[in-house]
């Protein structure tokens, strides 16, 4: 926590030196656009953002520190309120630091030329001055630090789920042996890369990035089916407004990664026709669902069941044991939809390596 607000009380200063205007940080806020126009570059680059802002590992991460720091339904909407704060202070945070970063290499020979973070420190240096890039190199290490030790402890409580271990913070180093191994591994993993001299860091981070991006509607995807489940969930399942908003989310995340494939795939493709293309093609998908939906609730209201007995109070709901949950059934055509799913996300995978080693070349 020291080093999430520290990090973010040097964007401050950061910010005010780099002489930004607020008049045109206020028109880029709500009229956004692309600089020499859409291209797969430029898609790789949203995705990215989209990835590092939403990034799969999260969804673990957030689940399992819950599990970890023991926080009952009862105190749920104060991790609520703890999340939302934290999310809206980093985002204020990243803001700040681009806008600080494009108004200070406006204009000179370092603008566009962007090669890593290192780079960037060092641009700032030689524009605003020492001052300013010695806040921006610390303002890094912070949040390196951070997401270093989120991300390798959101995979260490992947791997101790998966395979059973014992994996839990509360727990000392001689009781969760693989949990706390995992985490050291891959810092020293993490820190080896870094290290590797002449490594494109810059485009080796952007496609880490992108990646996340295009698993994230695949995860969200799985994420949304537990949310809706009532068997899991009870009170707390999503209601069906999140529903249909988290539908919309997830299909703008599809609509972004299939451009990224067509554009690398045909590098000279319309990406904004395609985008439109894409935007209306996912607006009748979604309204085909919605009507799918409301038919299947209104064939459900004239069910006659059995009158259920009293509902347990949100506050005192816990999941039932997973051996005591019932495999959900699935029809052949979601079953064909899910291969599908699958065969495309490899797809993706494949165009993204292949414009990392294009930009990489390049």
């Amino acid at each position: 926590m020291f080093l999430f607000i520290f990090a973010n009380v040097l964007v401050v200063p950061l910010f005010f030196i780099a002489h930004p205007h607020a008049g045109s940080i206020a028109h880029h806020l709500f009229v956004p656009g692309i600089r020499g126009g859409a291209s797969s570059t430029s898609v790789l680059l949203i995705i990215a953002m989209v990835g590092t802002t939403l990034a799969p590992w999260q969804l673990f991460f957030q689940q399992s520190n819950i599990v970890d720091k023991r926080i009952t339904p009862r105190w749920i909407n104060y991790e609520r309120v703890d999340t939302l704060v934290g999310a809206v202070v980093v985002v204020a945070g990243a803001g700040a630091l681009i806008c600080s970063t494009a108004f200070a290499l406006a204009g000179t020979g370092y603008f566009g030329g962007f090669t890593d973070a290192g780079g960037v420190a060092s641009a700032l240096r030689h524009t605003i001055g020492s001052t300013g890039g010695a806040f921006f190199a610390v303002v890094l290490l912070n949040a390196s630090l951070i997401g270093a030790g989120a991300v390798t402890l959101a995979t260490s409580y992947v791997v101790g789920d998966v395979f059973g271990t014992r994996g839990s913070l509360h727990r000392g180093f001689r009781e969760a042996k693989g949990f706390y191994s995992v985490f050291a591994v891959l810092i020293v993993a993490a820190a080896a890369i870094v290290l590797i001299p002449g490594a494109p860091l810059g485009v080796l981070n952007e496609s880490v990035q992108a990646l996340c991006g295009i698993l994230l509607p695949m995860t969200t995807l799985f994420l949304l089916m537990l949310c809706n489940d009532r068997a899991v969930l009870g009170p707390w399942s999503n209601p069906p407004w999140l529903k249909a908003l988290a539908s919309v989310i997830v299909g703008a995340l599809f609509v972004l990664s299939a451009i990224l494939t067509l554009s690398t795939i045909f590098p000279h493709i319309d990406v904004t026709a395609a985008a439109l293309l894409g935007a209306a093609l996912l607006a009748v998908v979604l309204a085909g669902l919605g009507v799918r939906m409301l038919r299947a609730q209104r064939g459900a209201e004239l069910v006659t069941v059995i009158e259920p007995g009293p509902e347990v109070p949100r506050e005192q709901w816990t999941m039932p044991p997973a051996a005591l949950l019932s495999r959900p059934q699935f029809s052949t055509s979601w079953r064909i939809g899910m291969y599908v799913l699958g065969g495309y996300m490899i797809l993706a995978l494949a165009m993204l390596i292949v414009k990392s080693v294009e930009l990489a070349g390049g």
